[in-house]
């Protein structure tokens, strides 16, 4: 059992983003000493015990169980990262527990590494690299590793204009490619001065070179890129996706791929992560990551911040910074 009234951070944080905040929070904190492992389920049930205020991570699973093992004086629980899907909102309202993200402050970085992945996917550098380590003999020749070349009008299609989706297409933009766009914001002055072209899913993925994925993780968004979406997309385009790996059906994705229909796939994120599909892994057409789309080193300092700075203004009786819902 957990020492009553603390603050239980299920992952370390660098020092210097934790010592502002250890005088300005009403109690000490727990932390969960493993850097590379987060809190088993034990683990994690055990260190809530007793907390006034939870900071998890995408991989904590933050539920109904765990709500009720940290008691009736939790009043916040902090995400550090945009997405949230790994906390049951519901269980949270119904106990009055406040849930906050830390949304804005990763946009850039994201979208930094969504670009990466495209032009690593579509001009073959990773396959590439993994070619030359090889060692063998290579001559340079006019239709080796020949990929697509994103600055000839090549279209890309960004499911979910959000702030990450808006920050890629400045970039795509920049790189000369045509745009087009679901989401509310697709249709903003922002996307039209961009030339985003607002879009149906259907549309977008019968027209698009690229597809990139840019959406939260929901009930309705699971699997919302199975069979079906991957036989309509345009034959010979790429998928790219560094928003969360259930919107994939990964299935039906390294079917489209081993038939030829699809020419690549570019994965920040895995449906079962941290088990990566070994169908998508084998192929030299597909990239993987293992989910760094916010790890810059300000990015993820700047996160770790707003964090706790939601944790310490609820547990100082104000409200919530950036509130989720």
């Amino acid at each position: 059992m957990s020492d009553a009234s603390h603050v239980y951070i299920t992952r370390p944080l660098p020092d210097q983003v934790l010592a502002p905040f250890e005088d300005q929070l009403p109690v000490p904190l727990q932390i969960h000493h493993r850097a590379e492992f987060p809190p088993n389920r034990e683990e994690l049930l055990a260190g809530v015990s007793g907390a006034v205020g939870v900071l998890s991570m995408v991989t904590d699973r933050i539920d109904g169980e765990v709500l009720d093992a940290a008691g009736d004086q939790l009043k916040i629980v902090a995400n550090m990262g945009v997405g949230y899907d790994n906390i049951d909102l519901d269980a949270a309202a119904e106990r009055s527990v406040v849930v906050t993200n830390t949304p804005g402050v990763l946009d850039e970085t994201v979208a930094d590494l969504a670009l990466a992945l495209i032009l690593a996917t579509v001009r073959r550098v990773a396959e590439g690299d993994r070619f030359i380590r090889t060692g063998k003999e290579w001559i340079w020749g006019p239709q080796e590793y020949v990929g697509l070349d994103v600055s000839a009008g090549a279209v890309l299609g960004i499911v979910g204009l959000g702030r990450i989706g808006m920050a890629t297409a400045r970039r795509a933009a920049a790189f000369g490619m045509r745009i087009l766009a679901t989401g509310s914001r697709a249709d903003s002055e922002e996307a039209r001065e961009l030339g985003v072209q607002p879009a149906g899913l259907d549309e977008l993925l019968a027209s698009s070179d690229v597809v990139s994925l840019h959406c939260p993780l929901k009930p309705e968004t699971h699997h919302l890129i199975g069979a079906d979406q991957l036989a309509a997309m345009k034959p010979g385009s790429y998928l790219i996706n560094t928003a969360r790996g259930p919107l994939v059906d990964e299935e039906a994705l390294a079917d489209a791929l081993e038939a030829g229909h699809l020419a690549g796939a570019g994965l920040d994120v895995h449906e079962h992560e941290p088990q990566v599909n070994q169908r998508l892994a084998r192929r030299e057409n597909v990239v993987v990551l293992p989910h760094i789309g916010s790890a810059g080193d300000v990015t993820r300092r700047r996160m770790a911040t707003l964090a706790l700075e939601n944790l310490t203004a609820v547990l100082g009786g104000k409200a919530p910074i950036t509130p989720v819902g």
